[in-house]
């Protein structure tokens, strides 16, 4: 089973920026759908941006303007360029790579913003 591991959190002030990205353990030939989601502490997982395999795009309504999902077209895996964050994105970021017969998860990686 592949496995997906995202980097690239930390702790950022307020107006700064992120870029996370998604590594998988192996080869991902195809898919369907990958994205970022995330989870703060008691609350449900939340969208924040998915590429559709035809490159469509669609982003939470809180990060449009501010976050960018792209595809690493090599290995089938997403990143997400964050900026102008603010505190409210503070989370646990995961990504996920889903096609017809597989739905990969990471383990999360920590976003912090605060001054």
């Amino acid at each position: 089973q592949v496995q997906l591991v995202e980097s690239g959190g930390g702790f950022v002030q307020p107006g700064g920026s992120l870029r996370l990205s998604c590594v998988a353990s192996g080869r991902i030939s195809s898919f369907d759908v990958m994205g970022w989601y995330r989870q703060a502490p008691g609350k449900q997982r939340e969208l924040v941006a998915t590429l559709m395999h035809g490159a469509n795009t669609h982003y939470a309504d809180s990060v449009k303007g501010r976050f960018t999902i792209s595809r690493d077209m090599a290995k089938n895996t997403p990143s997400l360029q964050m900026n102008n964050l603010n505190p409210e994105d503070t989370d646990v970021y995961y990504c996920n790579v889903r096609g017809r017969q597989s739905d990969l998860w990471g383990q999360g990686t920590h976003v912090t913003v605060a001054t």
